[in-house]
């Protein structure tokens, strides 16, 4: 069997069975093929020795990027050894390149409230643009429900579910999931639908299809620009991240979290979701039972007759 018989099997498996996106499958072919001509022969056939020495040649690459080359092999080899075309994976004898996965930018409380100033500012009045209404709706959906930027700007007419509690989003894997709607979304949302045509499929109308991400990003920069904050600071990643970050402070739990973002694994979002280390104290020293326990002990020391 030809290498690239084999990887188009593996990709149709990875499609169909662990629902691999379109972006992932590109990415395992592009990794795949770039391994079978560095091998100079069948990738399927390859030994420890010949992917160590592919992995040396990924040296000047990021980290990241070595890792998920790595990444591509092993599932790859792990395929040939579920459908019996191998008797081993020589992928799993390599050494997984070191990565650190930085964490995001972080954006202030008070950043997010003049960004929902200005948006409000906007869309007030009896009758305020169409822009304007839809861009608060946005506004409301990246920092009150975590959303991506694809899963945003994609969402059906049809995601509003039921009474308007919460929207049916597919993220990454073509997986649903049900994301909770704020009553300040919901107030948005019913001042948004009125303004989208009749027989539109998006929530989010563009000519044929629904707003680019491209288009997102550069709507929330010029409204960051006009609410006097740094466009380069802003982002609808800034903004899932500043949800994500607010709602711990406030005391959601990561299980929580990890439901509401979509994330299959639950350490992504113990890195996503970053506290501040001097929050972390503070827990320690008011909520931990040693705190409770140190206070007693001092009432009683101050409550003792001196010797």
């Amino acid at each position: 069997m030809s290498d690239g018989a084999a990887i188009d099997r593996f990709l149709e498996m990875m499609a169909a069975e662990r629902g691999a996106s379109r972006n992932t499958l590109a990415a395992y072919r592009r990794d795949l093929e770039q391994a079978a001509l560095w091998v100079k022969g069948p990738l399927a056939d390859a030994n420890v020795a010949v992917l160590r020495q592919l992995m040396a040649d990924y040296q000047s690459l990021a980290a990241s990027s070595a890792a998920r080359k790595l990444s591509a092999l092993r599932q790859f080899f792990a395929f040939l050894l579920d459908e019996g075309d191998r008797a081993d994976n020589p992928a799993l004898d390599i050494a997984r390149p070191t990565t650190r996965r930085p964490l995001p930018r972080i954006l202030t409380h008070d950043h997010v409230g003049r960004l929902f100033a200005q948006a409000e500012e906007d869309a007030a009045g009896e009758a305020p643009a169409a822009a304007a209404v839809r861009m608060l709706l946005l506004l409301e959906l990246l920092y009150g429900s975590g959303l991506r930027a694809s899963e945003l700007v994609a969402l059906p007419r049809r995601a509003i579910a039921g009474e308007r509690e919460y929207l049916i989003v597919r993220g990454k894997g073509d997986k649903e999931r049900l994301v909770p709607l704020s009553d300040r979304a919901r107030g948005a949302l019913d001042r948004w639908l009125p303004l989208i045509a009749d027989g539109s499929l998006w929530l989010f109308p563009s000519g044929k299809s629904h707003v680019s991400r491209v288009r997102l990003f550069q709507m929330l920069r010029d409204l960051a620009g006009r609410a006097g904050i740094d466009p380069t600071a802003v982002s609808p990643h800034v903004l899932r991240h500043a949800f994500a970050t607010h709602l711990l402070e406030g005391g959601a739990d990561l299980r929580a979290l990890q439901l509401m973002l979509g994330h299959a694994d639950i350490a992504t979002t113990e890195i996503y979701t970053h506290v501040d280390s001097r929050r972390l104290v503070e827990l320690v020293n008011q909520r931990h039972p040693l705190a409770q326990m140190r206070d007693h002990i001092a009432d009683v020391d101050l409550g003792s007759p001196s010797s």
